[in-house]
């Protein structure tokens, strides 16, 4: 093999040349991985790899551990047999994982590489690398590759793995013409336009503001209110936030995190966060009171204020993430799937791994909309 991987266990041990060669994402660079030495889910470990050719660093990866067994529950919202068949059979035969990506985002924050990398050699070793991991977790996975990437994994080393499709992302590429959100409504057709008025109508007297690191220090209890109550209430959870994510997240990242919060009367009733991305505008986690949220059509509302902060600030797209496509497809997403990687430690569960994903991970319906004129 002709790459060494070398494990660098806080990001205050990094290289110097860590960031510039990381510079495919955010998210792998310096900044966010202090975030996630200070703040990560209770039971997430992260681990940062660097892939060297003799003494040059040509790639950085994210290596995360997940302990499932660590969680009380995977969410309150669903009570049915197939949920607690699938929370039984993670916690029993899949608690342990090791995640080449961030199981905390939606899309490619595994891997950054130099020009000279040899790709998929790389990734070869990678998985050598998670399946010689002591103690040898039950699953391990590569997650969440474009479909322009799928060739690489075409090889030996991925033979035995899955190939596995969850939820799409939902993106937005904004329009040039766009330079104003009024721009984007007229855009709209006539249904669509009257859902924006109506939303925009029914949160009048809400005040939304940016906060401050301060501020959101000073409303910590509060904003992990809000977001538990969104997090308990999703169908499916892998992990919870600590409470003082946001505020780390503030703190690392400056002014590329946007924390917005709304308010109705004084009280904070739901907030949206927003991270830069280069070009790209990638939402992040939110939370809000379930009863004014469907008052106020809040969520709503905040997707288009989403949208009009991604247009002020001259954004080329908008990564809503995963969940809730269909709303999100109503103010103009669109689809992009995304894959990943799989592969059980036990060679029986192995080899009916991907009958049990379908078993457990039915495909989401929803109806795709165009809210745009022809």
């Amino acid at each position: 093999m002709n790459y060494q991987y070398r494990i660098f266990e806080s990001a205050s041990a990094l290289p110097t040349d860590w960031d510039q060669v990381a510079a495919q994402s955010i998210f792998l660079q310096s900044t966010y991985l202090r975030v996630l030495e200070n703040s990560a889910p209770g039971n997430i470990t992260c681990q940062f790899i660097g892939i060297y050719q003799a003494n040059e660093l040509i790639a950085t990866a994210m290596l995360q551990h997940l302990d499932l067994g660590k969680l009380a529950s995977f969410g309150n919202r669903d009570h049915g047999a197939l949920t607690l068949l699938r929370n039984f059979l993670f916690k029993r035969y899949s608690s342990k994982l090791a995640i080449i990506g961030n199981n905390m985002l939606t899309g490619q924050h595994a891997i950054s590489f130099s020009p000279s990398a040899n790709k998929p050699e790389i990734l070869a070793g990678l998985k050598t690398f998670v399946t010689e991991l002591t103690p040898t977790p039950h699953l391990n996975i590569f997650k969440d590759f474009e479909a322009i990437d799928r060739p690489l994994f075409d090889q030996a080393a991925f033979q035995k793995s899955l190939q596995f499709s969850s939820q799409p992302n939902m993106f937005i590429d904004l329009r040039p013409e766009w330079t104003k959100e009024t721009d984007y409504v007229q855009a709209l057709t006539k249904k669509y336009r009257d859902q924006y008025k109506r939303a925009r109508k029914k949160a009048i007297g809400i005040e939304k503001r940016q906060l401050t690191l301060d501020e959101i220090d000073q409303l910590e209890n509060e904003i992990y209110t809000l977001y538990r109550h969104v997090a308990d209430h999703a169908p499916f959870n892998t992990f919870f936030l600590t409470k003082n994510h946001f505020y780390s997240l503030k703190k690392e990242l400056g002014d590329s995190f946007r924390f917005f919060a709304y308010f109705e009367s004084g009280e904070l009733i739901g907030f949206n966060t927003l991270i830069h991305h280069d070009e790209i505008l990638e939402t992040y986690f939110l939370g809000y009171d379930e009863k004014i949220q469907k008052e106020k059509m809040l969520y709503l509302n905040m997707l288009y204020d989403m949208l009009g902060c991604s247009i002020h600030n001259g954004f080329k797209r908008i990564n809503f993430g995963r969940t809730a496509m269909e709303i999100k497809s109503s103010i103009g997403a669109k689809p992009e799937q995304l894959f990943g990687w799989m592969q059980h430690k036990n060679t029986m569960v192995n080899r009916n791994l991907g009958f049990i994903f379908n078993l457990l991970e039915p495909k989401a319906k929803w109806i795709e909309r165009n809210p745009f004129k022809s």
